[in-house]
This record gives C-alpha cells, structure tokens and sequence, in this order.
C-alpha cells in the first residue's frame, strides 16, 4: 500500500476533504454527523469567523470542549489556516484553564456549552472572540477589529501548543510543528495501515496527544469513520456503543482493560470450584482464556481488529490474559513531546510485557546503562520530536542531552531485536538501602492482582516502602453488610421492645444497642487491619527482598488521575 505523505496539516486537510467527500467522517454515536465534505465546509466556515475576528497566521486558538464532531472543526480551522491550536483537557481546573490562556496568549476560544461555567466573563471579555463550538455561535466578539487575511503554515511552522496534565504537579506547553505531526502520521500509517471501511470509537480526550494524532488525524488519511459519545463512557454506555457502533478499531489506556478483566472476567474464573481448579493449571487457564476472549469479542461488537493500548505499561497479569485469549491488543509507547509515538507492535508483532520496537523514523538508545541489567533511560531523535516547551528555554534544555537527544525519562531496557521493555519512570524509581532499583509501577502491578483491591500506590517513608491501597468498594460494601447484618438484626429485635416499654427500659436498650453498634464498626474496623495484612502478605511473597512493603495504608478514596489515567503521584507523596 502506498502511504500518502504530507508536509503540512493543511495537506491532510486538503486531501481528505477531496478525495473522501462522501465518507462519512465524524460523528455521534446515534446522533449528527459529517461526511468529510461537511466537515470541510464546517472548518471552512470556522475559519472564517478566526478571520472576521482579526485573527491571524500564528494567533493561538484555545479548544476546550469535550469530544465531538465538531471539535476536529475547531482544531483544523486553526492549523489548516496558518494558526496555531490550543487544546484543553476538559478536566483541567478554571485556574489552569486561565493559566494556559493567558500563558499561550491565545486570542480566540472555542468552548462547549457543557464547559461554558469554566470561562469567567473578564477572562472572555479579553479575547478577540469566543465561539460556542456545539453550534459554531458567537458567545462574544471584540470591538474595532479589522478582518485578517489568510495564511498558511510551512512544515517547519507551530501547529499546536499541547499542556501537559502533569504527572509531577508543573504543566508545560509542548510545542508540535507541522513536520512533527506529519512525518509522526507517516510512521504511525506504516506501523499500522487505516482502511475506508475502518470505524474507529473514540473514547480518550481528543484534547490529549495519542487521541488527537491517532484517532482523529490517522483515520483521515484514509477516509475512515470516527465515532465520540455524547456522555461520559461508563461501562452501561461503552458496551451499548460498542454494541452498536461495532468498530474495527479504538484507542484505550490500561486502567480500561485493566478494570474490565478484574471485575467481568477473573470472577468468572473463580466462580465454581471446577473453574478454580482448571484455571490452576497451565492447559487450563489458556483454555479459559480463549473462552473468554471470544465473549469479550462478541462485547467489542464482533469485528475488532486493532486495541491499542497506550499511556502508561500495562498489568503483565492482565496482558497474559490479552495475549492468551488472541485478543487484537497492540501496545503503544511515547510522550506528548514526541507526537507521541517513539515505539510500538501490531497486534501479529506483541511480545508480552515489550512496547514493541522503535517505530519508522525514531531511533531510541538506553543512556547510563546499569552494567548488571542494562537499564537506563530511554531517549529519543527523530522528527516527531517536539520544537520545545513554549517560552520555557530552561526546561527545554533539560529536556535534552548534550548530544540532542530528547529524554523520556523513563527506564528500560532493549532486547537483542530490537525491542523496548519499559521498567518504570525515573522520576518516581526508589533508590533502596543496598542502592538497588526499586520500581513502584512493577509492585503495584502484583497489588492491584490481589481480589481486594481496586487501585494502589507505592511510595517511600524514612527508608520504609508504604502501599496505599485503594480496596474494591463493591467488595468492601459486601463485607459491610455482612458485619452490620447481626446489628440489624438486633436494632429490629429492641426496637419493638422499645415500642412496648418505652419508659422503663429505653435507656437501658439504647445503651445495648449503641454498643453492639460499636462492636459492628469495630469488627469492620478489624477485617479492614486483616486485609491490609493479607495485601502486604501476598505481595511480599511475590517480590524480591528490596521489594517489600512495610506498611499498607487503607486509601478510601479513588486516586487523582490524569487524562490518561496515570495517578498523579506527586499528590501522595506528602502523605506518606
């Protein structure tokens, strides 16, 4: 197949627009759409309003919204005229979302109504104007300003300023020219071919770099069809989309499958004592694996050729299953400074626990090798690597060697083949007392296949390893009801003899009853001590000696994410 090249995003625009004019291009799953003739017509009529506001080559456009049809509008109607695009992750904070305005200097914003609240009037009042992306009305325009003249982008140009959502707590602007996003489509394309007849569900933040390169801009190139969903993918709302839009392919991070196979698929392993004992053994748990991909096939809607998986390394428990089960998986590897992608396999090419090699164009070396296990940090050249951090040259210059090459940081190893295997990020790797390597990622890994537990943790105290557990609530919600059921009861039992003596006896049966409450909570309270000390048991037979934890600490609440639901470490440390 011969993979079309192009210098710019107005290219893309171009060719799409022309040669897929009757295809349908994007739209809601079961509501309005765009044929890409439709689509150009819209871009074109956003572009024009940019234009009557006095915007012009290099203005910034900010984009916050959430995922629809006409976000792509939005998007190319900056970067396909000579501007430059600002998008906004939906769940930034208004301060952030202020910050980036103001820090970007954008001019122009695109806003959906369900994100309207998150724009304050005086910060509105300051732009040249504002659009209500839904319906591509006009919230509000700036006086005296005089009509700009259309111009477009060489290669070399800004096409987008990405902020980051920041892992270690600091937002950046990523700054991605036209060549960056081409020459990255033009790897992606090769690695993985899109087709006319392909139908991709959209299910990530098209405000986030491996949504936007490879859900919306990859499909283009080939004609093929995107579908977003109007509400937030809940589980009920992502099984009846996918039951209906039945795509070829999506775009996913691990907490997704990850989720899915320990609350829909590993119950069903342990559900009778036949299936527990079969899936002990080695014949067996293929065996059941292969059952049960079928079904989480038939879930998918029936003709999924292509999972990517990206964003963070995936459970090994739970990527043995993929594998096992002949589940169309893919991994992923890379970093919104690099487009993202620096390295990945086809679903024919996955190795378990490997993100596979370095894609067209990249070049990928392990700098600072440890001499005994050859790990050390991942960098990077290639042209998909970013211009920079916008008017940021101190962490730009950080961000590179001395010989140029972009630093990932993270950790890892490459294989005779070719292959990277990531083993976690240097920013969040535990020196430990010998000065061994610790990687929290690869202990939270073996945390989070206990039955209990829903999401962990690890962090460092005083030379001690501490694990904060966030444990399944559904599965706590039954042990508590299994403790309150004698107190229950009991209430039911006093409260009709409270009815019949009231007087005499009322203070002597509430004071019973307030006690056997307590003995309730207590009794809670100490199941809750047992399973923090079957966690700790149960991990720590499973790692290495530098490895273990001392303490596990009951986290009631879910972790703070980012988009690509990555716990936000930085927010936890302080509480260890």
């Amino acid at each position: 197949m011969e993979i079309k090249k192009f210098d710019t995003l107005r290219d893309l625009f171009s060719y799409c627009t022309d040669t897929f004019k009757d295809n349908k291009a994007f739209a809601y799953n079961g509501g309005n759409s765009y044929t890409y003739k439709e689509f150009g017509d819209k871009t074109i009529e956003a572009a024009q309003l940019l234009s009557s506001a006095g915007i012009v080559k290099d203005d910034k456009i900010g984009i916050l919204s959430q995922n629809m049809p006409n976000w792509p509008v939005a998007y190319f109607s900056a970067v396909a005229f000579g501007r430059v695009a600002v998008p906004m992750l939906p769940d930034f904070s208004e301060s952030e979302i202020k910050n980036i305005i103001e820090h970007s200097e954008s001019k122009a914003l695109f806003v959906s109504k369900r994100l309207l609240y998150k724009i304050p009037k005086e910060l509105m009042e300051k732009l040249n104007i504002v659009i209500e992306i839904d319906s591509l009305e006009i919230l509000h325009t700036a006086k005296d300003i005089n009509p700009a003249p259309e111009k477009f982008s060489t290669p070399e140009d800004l096409a987008t300023i990405i902020y980051t959502s920041g892992t270690t707590g600091s937002s950046k602007g990523v700054m991605l020219s036209h060549r960056n996003l081409c020459t990255h489509l033009y790897a992606s394309f090769k690695l993985r071919p899109s087709f006319e007849w392909d139908i991709w569900l959209s299910v990530l933040p098209l405000s986030h770099t491996l949504e936007c390169s490879l859900s919306m801009m990859l499909p283009m190139m080939s004609g093929a069809s995107v579908y977003f969903l109007e509400k937030a993918p809940t589980p009920s709302i992502l099984v009846q989309a996918l039951k209906e839009v039945r795509p070829t392919t999506m775009l996913t991070v691990p907490m997704i499958i990850e989720k899915i196979y320990r609350a829909s698929i590993v119950p069903k392993f342990q559900a009778s004592s036949i299936t527990k004992a079969l899936y002990k053994t080695n014949f067996g748990r293929k065996l059941l694996h292969r059952v049960a991909g079928k079904k989480l096939m038939e879930t998918f809607g029936g003709r999924l050729r292509f999972f990517g998986i990206g964003g963070a390394k995936l459970d090994s428990e739970v990527e043995r299953f993929l594998l096992e089960a002949k589940f169309p998986y893919a991994i992923g590897y890379g970093l919104t400074e690099t487009c993202p992608l620096l390295a990945g396999a086809i679903p024919s090419m996955v190795k378990w626990q490997s993100t596979g090699p370095a894609v067209h164009g990249v070049t990928l070396r392990i700098d600072n090798p440890n001499p005994e296990t050859g790990e050390g940090e991942i960098v990077a050249q290639g042209p998909n690597v970013m211009m920079g951090y916008y008017k940021n040259p101190d962490a730009t210059e950080q961000a590179f060697t001395k010989d140029g090459w972009f630093r990932t940081k993270d950790l890892g190893i490459i294989d005779k083949e070719g292959r990277l295997y990531i083993k976690g990020r240097l920013t969040n790797m535990i020196l430990g007392p010998s000065g061994e390597n610790i990687y929290p990622e690869e202990i939270e890994s073996i945390i989070n296949g206990h039955s209990m537990v829903a999401e962990s943790l690890v962090t460092e105290s005083k030379g001690k390893l501490i694990a904060l557990v966030h444990f399944n609530p559904d599965k706590l919600k039954a042990l508590m009801e299994a403790t309150e059921e004698a107190l229950n009861a009991y209430y039911h039992h006093t409260k009709d003899q409270l009815v019949k003596s009231y007087e005499d006896k009322k203070d002597e049966l509430v004071k019973t009853y307030e006690e056997k409450k307590d003995e309730a909570v207590k009794a809670f309270n100490e199941k809750i001590e047992q399973l923090k000390k079957e966690v700790s048991d149960y991990v720590n037979s499973k790692v290495n000696k530098f490895s273990k934890i001392s303490f596990v600490v009951d986290h009631p609440e879910q972790f703070e994410k980012t988009a690509t639901h990555k716990i936000k470490r930085y927010l936890y440390h302080k509480k260890s």
